[in-house]
């Protein structure tokens, strides 16, 4: 047994050996090059030629009424956004949120080149010399769709700018609007992003038919300068749930629900039961209605009123997603409404005594709850929802 001996000397040595080893990997760093499309911010771009500034207000001096269109966009606050800004300034949120907000390289402060280990909280960043705070500020701009690898882009080539402009078709397509408005990824168990709309768009019945920008821009007919011939243009105000940013904005709003009330009796007997439904289907979008952000969701609120205006009955619905983000972040259910779907709401009540009544009946559009607005600080000015549908009926029991 003596030959498998370790003299003590050399057990010393191994016993410092690997603790050496233990400290020397401890700060060892394998950068990991960035892989997904959602880590990488749109590559530094130049002034293209004819061009002052890659600013919208620049765009707008020839550009006006696409300009003044996009300031009223929710586009234009993808960036100064409250909720967004509360979201960014917590600890689990991670470096590649913001490239949805501000998507080009231009917009922001550090340029991010790898991850140390893979990990997502630990990015490689130097200083951007090229930011442009300014540029940052105006979130998802004119340049964040027209201009690529230091050029302009347009659905149509241009002899009479005074500057060049590619057409690319393909590029200011549906394409460019789902790599934002579809990133649906869990990024680590108690953070993900659930932005579906471009699969519900590709699972209904209008892909292949309509796509995004045939309803959020729609067609129109006008000089896209002043002086010039009118030609086919498309509007640049990109209306969806209409619920503002700030309550000093008004952006336009996109109907995607039609409402079918049931009928009343004129008049009620005591004892009477009253029955009233308001059917809500999905009749315009071509995906599902709440959709994006999975906070958002619809509320429809029933009440049935006495002769002194006192709340004596409701009834409430909603439609949306309910999520449970801790310890693991996962869907617990989904009733949004599919494109043509129809849901109805029902109301019952039994009329005990003669008198006037009222029946008031409200659907609105959420972006999301008190109580998340309360958590992140969110302030009086940030609405938080918009009624969509408002009706009052009087009824009268004999």
């Amino acid at each position: 047994m003596e030959k498998y001996r370790i003299p003590l000397i050399s057990f010393f040595i191994l016993i410092l050996a690997i603790v050496y080893m233990e400290m020397f990997l401890e700060d060892y760093k394998v950068i990991v090059p960035l892989s997904k499309s959602w880590e990488k911010a749109l590559p530094h771009q130049e002034i293209p030629q004819g061009l002052v500034s890659l600013q919208a207000k620049s765009c707008g001096t020839c550009h006006v009424q696409h300009y003044q269109e996009w300031q009223k966009s929710t586009h234009a606050q993808a960036w100064k956004d409250l909720q967004f800004q509360a979201e960014l300034k917590k600890e689990s949120s991670p470096f590649m949120c913001i490239n949805c907000h501000i998507p080009l390289q231009n917009q922001q402060e550090y340029i991010i080149t790898g991850l140390e280990n893979g990990d997502i909280y630990k990015p490689v960043k130097t200083l951007n010399p090229k930011f442009d705070p300014q540029l940052q500020q105006e979130g998802i701009t004119c340049v964040s769709c027209h201009v690529r690898n230091n050029v302009i882009i347009g659905p149509k080539g241009s002899l009479l700018a005074p500057h060049a402009v590619i057409k690319d078709t393909i590029h200011l397509s549906e394409n460019l609007c789902i790599s934002c408005h579809n990133a649906n990824a869990v990024v680590t168990p108690t953070l993900a992003c659930s932005f579906e709309t471009g699969d519900e768009w590709k699972a209904g019945p209008f892909f292949g038919k309509k796509n995004c920008i045939s309803c959020h821009m729609p067609e129109t007919h006008r000089s896209i300068v002043a002086g010039m011939p009118p030609r086919k243009s498309r509007f640049h105000s990109f209306p969806a749930s209409g619920i503002p940013k700030l309550d000093t904005l008004k952006p336009e709003r996109l109907e995607s629900l039609s409402f079918k009330p049931s009928q009343l009796k004129k008049t009620y007997r005591e004892s009477d039961s009253l029955q009233f439904s308001l059917s809500l289907t999905n009749d315009f979008a071509g995906h599902k209605v709440p959709s994006g952000n999975p906070e958002r969701f619809i509320m429809v609120v029933m009440t049935i009123y006495d002769k002194n205006n006192l709340p004596i009955h409701t009834v409430t619905g909603r439609i949306g997603e309910h999520w449970e983000w801790h310890p693991e972040a996962k869907k617990i259910s989904d009733n949004n409404l599919d494109p043509g779907e129809t849901r109805t709401f029902k109301l019952q009540y039994l009329m005990a005594d003669a008198g006037k009544y009222k029946l008031k009946v409200k659907v609105s559009k959420h972006r999301l709850t008190p109580e998340s607005a309360a958590y992140n600080k969110l302030g009086n000015n940030y609405p938080l929802f918009i009624d969509v549908y408002e009706k009052v009926y009087d009824i009268q029991v004999l």
